[in-house]
């Protein structure tokens, strides 16, 4: 079974330096090319504050784009439905039976390291990429790497800004429920046994050309922290730091684990992710501590994040669909239950999830129609309820 994945990314660490002060207001004409590394592209005006969206796609593919400064929501596009949707703060991913749909949203951050540039552009649909089966998506800041059922595809991300969708490679692989992970330069893939099971990653260039094997029993579920890349294992976590696709670390589990990590989840450009341990218990990987952290619950759980902060506050949705906060190995929150008809319909609840963001979360039911920015920090507060003009079936988090 394939698990919706987080958008994960190769860490590029560039020493940038004489980068002017963010103005208030952007006077660049939509005609100038001004592409210079800070994140630009012609046609895109630079913000004094980051353009946070939700954008959700409904039953029918309706790609809907809900404003978080002015609450007014647009229809960006119409798509074929989709199954599933991936992000990487910027691009969507439409995942469904034989294609992947990718959508500009137009609004993004650019990490300059000590601070950020915001930018906003028309959005459009790119293209489709085409395949056997239902893809696994990975998005990352260099590459996006694509599994279908008998190839592995690594897309060139920042050709997508000029609209332009470039396969860097396309190899056949053996059909297992596996990834594709992009890193600095090029990725890595899994390679299944004779049962089909993931048990190695595959470092390859950017041009396909395979290297070395890394071990990883049973490799499931990626994430990138601000340290580096992590792909989930039987045993622990694989890291991989630096973007040198030859160094990778083991992040071992304590003793007497609870069942591994499949799916990671957090807040962009944090150190910690969470991830689900079995049905009743949470995983908190430290990825600068290089360590974990279970944490029993006492009911059972369909979904988790990472806040990333200095409180190590986890969110989880139960069964009843609820949010609880957790912190300290204790529940410190609980909401009533928001989303319960969406859990408990197999069809709705894979796409229910968190979006994390510095000061907030969200959380989106497509049976109640409707979506809610959280407080973790404060008892779990609603701060507002968005009632949604069309289910939210699949949300994503954009401008970040």
């Amino acid at each position: 079974m394939r698990t919706r994945l987080t958008a994960a990314s190769g860490i590029l660490l560039l020493a940038l330096a004489g980068c002017a002060a963010t103005p208030a207001t952007s006077t660049t004409p939509a005609d100038e090319s001004v592409g210079d590394g800070h994140g630009e592209i012609a046609g895109a005006h630079e913000l004094s504050e980051p353009a946070l969206h939700l954008t959700t796609v409904d039953e029918e593919g309706g790609v809907h784009h809900l404003d978080l400064l002015d609450e007014e929501s647009e229809v960006l596009t119409e798509i074929d439905p989709i199954d599933d949707l991936v992000s990487d703060g910027r691009y969507l991913f439409g995942i469904r039976d034989g294609s992947v749909t990718v959508i500009d949203s137009g609004v993004w951050t650019w990490s300059h390291i000590d601070h950020f540039h915001y930018y906003e552009a028309p959005s459009r649909v790119i293209g489709d990429i085409e395949g056997s089966g239902l893809a696994t998506v990975v998005a990352g800041e260099t590459g996006t790497g694509i599994l279908f059922d008998d190839e592995a595809a690594l897309i060139d991300t920042p050709a997508l800004a000029d609209g332009e969708v470039v396969e860097n490679f396309r190899i056949p692989v053996e059909t297992h429920a596996g990834l594709v992970v992009p890193l600095a330069t090029g990725a890595v893939i899994t390679q299944p046994d004779a049962d089909g099971t993931a048990q190695t990653l595959r470092i390859v260039d950017a041009d396909g050309t395979a290297g070395e094997s890394v071990p990883c029993a049973n490799a499931a579920g990626t994430i990138t922290t601000v340290v580096g890349v992590v792909i989930g294992c039987a045993d622990g976590a694989a890291l991989s730091v630096g973007g040198d696709p030859s160094e990778w670390e083991r992040i071992a589990y304590p003793a007497d684990a609870a069942p591994a990590a499949t799916d990671f989840a957090g807040r962009e450009g944090r150190p910690s992710v969470a991830a689900l341990a079995g049905s009743g218990g949470v995983w908190l990987l430290d990825t600068r501590d290089r360590s974990w952290m279970f944490q029993g619950v006492g009911e059972e759980i369909v979904r988790v994040a990472a806040v990333g902060d200095d409180a190590d506050r986890m969110l989880a949705l139960t069964a009843t669909g609820s949010v609880l906060v957790l912190a300290g190995g204790e529940i410190v929150a609980r909401t009533e239950p928001l989303v319960a008809a969406s859990v408990a319909d197999p069809e709705l609840v894979a796409g229910v999830t968190f979006v994390v963001d510095k000061n907030r979360a969200y959380l989106n039911g497509p049976a109640e129609n409707a979506m809610w920015e959280i407080d973790p920090a404060d008892g779990a507060r609603i701060a507002r309820t968005f009632q949604a003009t069309a289910a939210p079936l699949h949300l994503a988090g954009t401008g970040r």
